[in-house]
């Protein structure tokens, strides 16, 4: 008898921990009715995997977490001023910021012509250079260019000449072929020696020229432009160019 009494308490015990009423203050609800409601609430708040980021507000958009991505919501540091203003060796005929004179002509020089306001077609403004070299090899040299100086006719004999351009970090230009493929051996600054030489010098090449305007970028860096005399050159030959060559210059400038 005294099992049965034990069973029977010991039934009714966990019966009425299973049925147990809820605390004064305290709600209850079934488990799948507040799961229910969590996800409703949670609902703006996700991103269905069928709904592309572009379509939901912004609030809702994916965060980005690449350390690259993440860079747009750095603060950004400012642009470093620089001192150096751009210095023009050509930009138009006659305008008031040109700098140097074409004058140092090399090699077959008879056999170049030099328009310095041409209107074929120019890059910018309302004029480029046109240079044209014919292959007659008038002086036997076979090969030709040219300097642009401070001032002109000065191969390093004048101790008056020549521009400070410390602080430039490039020299670019504009050029292009007349019929593309016309190939110049050097684009150049500077290399001029003499009792008052250029104090550096730097050149790229040789450049296959296209038909359509192309930029081209001298490096700086690291060169000693406290001096310079020849601000801009090119040089070519009949080997590379047997039948000659035209080509247009525009927009000759040190950054």
């Amino acid at each position: 008898m005294k099992k049965i009494i034990t069973i029977v308490l010991l039934v009714l015990a966990i019966f009425g921990c299973q049925r147990q009423e809820p605390k004064p203050g305290i709600v209850s609800a079934p488990v799948e009715e507040i799961t229910a409601q969590i996800e409703k609430a949670a609902a703006p708040y996700t991103q269905p995997a069928d709904i592309p980021a572009t379509q939901l507000p912004p609030m809702v958009a994916p965060i980005p977490t690449s350390p690259k991505s993440l860079t747009q919501y750095l603060p950004q540091p400012a642009m470093p001023e620089t001192a150096f203003k751009t210095f023009y060796v050509y930009s138009d005929k006659n305008a008031p910021d040109n700098h140097f004179i074409p004058s140092g002509w090399m090699g077959d020089s008879q056999d170049v012509t030099l328009v310095p306001d041409s209107m074929e077609n120019p890059y910018s403004g309302s004029t480029c250079i046109k240079i044209s070299y014919s292959n007659r090899a008038s002086g036997g040299a076979r090969w030709t260019g040219m300097y642009w100086q401070d001032p002109a006719n000065n191969w390093g004999s004048n101790s008056a000449g020549g521009f400070d351009l410390s602080g430039a970090y490039r020299l670019t230009f504009w050029a292009r072929g007349a019929k593309g493929g016309e190939r110049i051996e050097e684009f150049k600054m500077g290399g001029i020696s003499g009792a008052y030489p250029d104090s550096g010098s730097a050149g790229i090449g040789p450049v296959m020229l296209t038909p359509e305007w192309r930029q081209y970028s001298i490096n700086l860096a690291g060169k000693d432009l406290s001096h310079v005399i020849g601000g801009f050159a090119w040089s070519t030959n009949l080997d590379v160019n047997p039948e000659g060559c035209t080509f247009y210059l525009d927009e000759i400038r040190y950054e």
